[in-house]
């Protein structure tokens, strides 16, 4: 039985912006320019998720190099996305990454640019050429995007996380929350950007902090907005010990040995696995595409096995001559965590990025008027697999779209009616044992090894998952809190098992061992709804 309780509004403002990483940022900093008046509210600190990862050095973000360098970029997109992309998105994004960065530079935000940017490691991963390469300090970003928040009077909600969006029919009507994990706060608002980011806390292994946890998705697919393309996801290398969750340089794989517990080369069985190890040098996440496989493959099952994961030693000729990309990430790692060259490590395959999300259009509209989204929440802009260096790039241009569209939508309404809302509570005393259970059983049936078997035996037991939930009537803001974080998760959870049943083939990022071979005939994207039960089917 539900508990129901009566939460009064206590503030309101022209758009409620969810998540504080690059695009929910660039999108309240371009609302509040626009003259909107703004909040924006982060489960965790100002300048956090995957934009602001400890476990990196910075923010690497690619463009074109120029204006004649962007039907290449364009196409690139499209081949290294397996054709499921949305092309107007692309071409929107692709314009207008080089002005975006001319924005922030303007705000003062320094880019780092490479000494030598012709070496070979400075190709973004799964591209065939140079681009316009920068990285964004953190220290620089942070420092700007403040002082740039307070001069324009934005809000700050931090620590305060969003449990429910409140609409009726035909429009918005605000948001609900737990401030600071300690009340309720009704927020109302005429406009909303969903910017929360990935759906890392899914998942048992994951590069990134536990507030990436994918409730911006599962808000979104409540009040009916579509997903697309969520069955692809970037996995990763990353360290297990020491620093764990600290990423690992693929552009050191060709000067590496894998080693299992008892120091056995796990990639001996391989054929031409050094080669193999040449080729996975030259991009970050796991792909199906290219013969390097093999390698992450190998990784993960030995994980699945020895949680403690792999041992990798480096070659003594990665000591002695480093090109510039890795001579600066080995000293971030020395300063930052200190590691050196020389210590071992061990190693572990990771969920790192969401490809896909909500559904948005070119002016980052949703489904549901009033709803926007940027960022890593939203797909359609990347495809099977993700060029390196988009995800900064496409926070920064489609927060600022999302922003802007946004405050223009708020223009249309002169004031907001009704100073409370009614709240149904169904509070789950064992929501973090669950959540745990959930995480392991998506970490070993929705990685890199998947299958139907898997698939459907994933499924199954998200239903028992389900059914062992001890319900509590009794109000406890702690408990409510990881309440809504599971209950969003296996709404998540279930919608990607759908997909991933669907999609019988392999294509990029997805995998398939029962279906090893991309089928041309699924050249087409997946949209997931939810109205009481999944929807999913192909475009």
């Amino acid at each position: 039985m539900n508990s129901k309780i009566t939460v009064k509004a206590k503030r309101q403002c022209d758009v409620f912006v969810i998540g504080a990483g690059i695009a929910g940022i660039m999108a309240a900093i371009s609302a509040a320019e626009k003259g909107a008046n703004v909040i924006i509210a982060s489960s965790s600190k100002m300048f956090s998720g995957s934009s602001f990862y400890p476990g990196t050095w910075g923010l690497g973000l690619i463009g074109p190099v120029d204006k004649s360098d962007e039907d290449d970029l364009i196409n690139t997109i499209k081949t290294v996305g397996c054709e499921v992309i949305d092309y107007e998105l692309v071409k929107t994004f692709v314009s207008k990454i080089n002005p975006t960065l001319e924005k922030i530079k303007e705000m003062g935000i320094k880019l780092k640019q490479p000494n030598n940017s012709k070496e070979k490691e400075f190709i973004p991963c799964f591209d065939h050429k140079e681009r316009n390469w920068n990285g964004i300090l953190f220290d620089s970003a942070k420092e700007v995007f403040s002082k740039k928040i307070d001069e324009l009077k934005i809000t700050r909600y931090e620590f305060s996380e969003v449990i429910e969006i409140v609409k009726d029919k035909s429009s918005i009507e605000g948001v609900i929350l737990i401030k600071e994990g300690k009340e309720i706060e009704y927020i109302r608002c005429k406009a909303i950007v969903i910017a929360s980011g990935g759906i890392g806390g899914l998942f048992k292994q994951r590069l990134n902090t536990d507030d990436v946890n994918g409730l911006g998705q599962s808000l979104a697919l409540k009040i009916g907005c579509q997903l697309v393309n969520i069955e692809f996801m970037q996995m990763m290398p990353g360290y297990i010990n020491p620093c764990p969750k600290t990423i690992f340089n693929e552009k050191t794989f060709k000067y590496v040995e894998i080693l299992d517990y008892d120091g056995k080369n796990i990639l001996e069985d391989i054929d031409n696995y050094e080669e193999k190890l040449k080729i996975r040098s030259t991009h970050g996440p796991f792909t199906s595409r290219l013969v390097s496989k093999d390698i992450d493959y190998a990784i993960f099952k030995e994980g699945i096995k020895e949680p403690t994961g792999v041992r990798v030693v480096y070659k003594d000729s990665i000591k002695k001559n480093q090109p510039e990309f890795i001579r600066v990430y080995f000293e971030w790692l020395k300063e930052k965590k200190h590691l050196t060259v020389d210590d071992e490590i061990n190693i572990g395959i990771f969920f790192h990025a969401a490809n896909g999300g909500i559904k948005i259009n070119k002016c980052a509209e949703t489904d549901i008027s009033g709803v926007f989204a940027a960022g890593e929440v939203t797909g359609g802009m990347h495809g099977a697999d993700r060029i390196g260096g988009l995800s900064t790039a496409n926070g920064l241009v489609f927060g600022k779209i999302a922003g802007e569209s946004a405050s223009k939508y708020a223009q249309r309404f002169n004031c907001l009616d009704g100073d409370e809302i009614e709240l149904s509570i169904n509070q789950v005393e064992n929501a973090e044992e669950l959540l745990i259970d959930l995480q392991n059983l998506m970490f070993k049936y929705a990685m890199i090894e998947k299958s139907e078997e898997g698939i459907v035996e994933a499924i199954n037991l998200l239903e028992d998952i389900k059914s062992r939930k001890f319900i509590s009537n009794n109000i406890d803001i702690k408990t409510l809190y990881k309440t809504y974080r599971l209950n969003a998760n296996l709404l998540l959870a279930e919608g990607i098992l759908r997909v991933l049943y669907l999609r019988k083939e392999s294509r990029g990022s997805h995998y398939r061992k029962d279906y090893p071979r991309i089928d041309e005939k699924m050249s087409k994207k997946i949209l997931v709804r939810y109205r009481g039960k999944f929807e999913v089917d192909f475009e």
